[in-house]
Parts: C-alpha cells; structure tokens; sequence
C-alpha cells in the first residue's frame, strides 16, 4: 500500500511539474515600432505556447502624458496624436472584446491577444486608416463597432487615463517602450532580457518551471532533475504491473 502511495505521489508530482502562473503587464505604445518588434516576434508566441503559465496584462500608454480640464482628458503621445487614437484602440479592445459562443475554446484573452498582435503589426505599415475593423476581421472579434465608439468617446479617454495611471505607478515617465515587469515590480536586468529573450525571463520566473522551459541553457539543472523524477516514476511503474 505505501509503495503505491510513493506510486501515485510521483505521478501526480509529474502532472503538476510547471503549473507555476505568474502576472506580467507590458506597457507599450500603439506606433512604436519596438513596442511592435517586441509584440510581434516574442510577446505574441510566448504568450501562446506558456497561456497557462502567463497572466498577462496589456497597458497601453507608453511614454504619453494626460491632463484634465474639467471632464475632459487631454493626452500628449509619443508618436504624436494618431497613437493617442491608436492607444485608445487598444484598450477600448481589452475592455469590449468578449469570447464567441462558437468558439468556446478560445477565451477573451485570447482573442485580444491575437487581436493586439494584428494591430501592432497593420499599423506600422502605415497604409492609410487604423487597421480596427481590418484586424477585427482577421481575429473575427465581432466588437469592433464597440470598439470604434469607445476609442471615439469619453469612455476611451477614461480608460486611456486609467492605463496612464496604472504607468505612471510603476515609473513616472518610463524609462523604455516596451516596459516589462514581472508581478507589477521593475528590475533593470530582467527588463533588458525581456526585450532580448522574454521566453528566457519568462521562465527565470517560473517555479517550478514547465517542461517548454527546460531546453534554455540555464535551466540544465531543473532538466536532470524532472528527467530523475520521470525515471522514477517510469521504474515504480514497471515495478507495480
């Protein structure tokens, strides 16, 4: 009875090895050709292959500025005020997209996530309208008239300040776009191997770390140890039937 309670321990330690999940927000601007670099080739793929090991948080403000006058919120950005508009875009969309009932396997976050990824790589193409409705095709979001109304509204100003607020809390200006910080905290050097290889500070903050993890070169050592663990569990197995 007790070898197969070590039995069952080692199999469930094998099912649960890297379900570790860890919050990192990404404070981006919508015409920032790094911000679209960063998006595109790291953010985007990593996304999707660690989706149960990333929460995810999009804040796009960048470097802009805000003022009020009155009810009226007034923005300054960093490349000028056609990504004012394009910021509003981005989070009308992470406030409005909604999954699809026939697609109950694709959730909110995913669709704005693919949703982001397509806006980020359309509009620095520069081909004339921001690309809402275009990319809204693509990803098949159907909220894109919602999204239109927000982003030309007092309501996409609102939720522009928010993200204004929640930037201005970690660092009052930014020092770079993109800005990533794990668990809403800045550190310099995972900062800089985030922009060079966020799969890599991804995983230095996963513990224990998934299996997608264990080819990176710094992570030999979790490798021998999860390849023991299977070959425990592989020889108590052999050993039970």
């Amino acid at each position: 009875m007790l070898f197969k309670s070590f039995l069952l321990l080692g199999v469930f330690a094998v099912a649960c090895y890297g379900q570790s999940k860890v919050p990192v927000y990404v404070y981006y601007e919508s015409l920032c050709p790094d911000s679209a670099r960063f998006v595109n080739d790291q953010l985007y793929p990593v996304a999707k292959t660690f989706k149960k090991n990333l929460d995810l948080h999009l804040v796009p403000f960048g470097k802009s500025t805000y003022t009020t006058q009155g009810s009226d919120v007034l923005f300054s950005c960093h490349h000028g005020e056609n990504e004012c508009y394009g910021n509003k875009v981005h989070a009308c969309a992470i406030q409005h997209i909604q999954g699809n009932s026939y697609q109950p396997n694709i959730s909110k976050e995913d669709l704005t996530l693919d949703y982001v990824n397509c806006l980020m790589q359309r509009a620095q193409l520069k081909d004339g309208a921001f690309p809402t409705k275009r990319c809204a095709d693509e990803v098949k979001i159907e909220q894109w008239q919602a999204i239109t109304d927000c982003a030309n509204s007092t309501e996409g100003s609102q939720l522009l300040k928010q993200y204004g607020d929640v930037t201005n809390k970690l660092q009052s200006p930014l020092k770079s776009v993109p800005t990533v910080a794990f668990k809403q905290t800045y550190d310099d050097e995972l900062q800089k191997l985030s922009v060079s290889s966020f799969r890599h500070a991804l995983c230095k903050n996963l513990s224990p770390q998934p299996v997608e993890c264990l080819d990176l070169p710094s992570t030999a050592s979790a490798t021998a140890s999860f390849g023991t663990l299977v070959a425990v569990v592989t020889f108590l197995v052999s050993r039970l039937f």
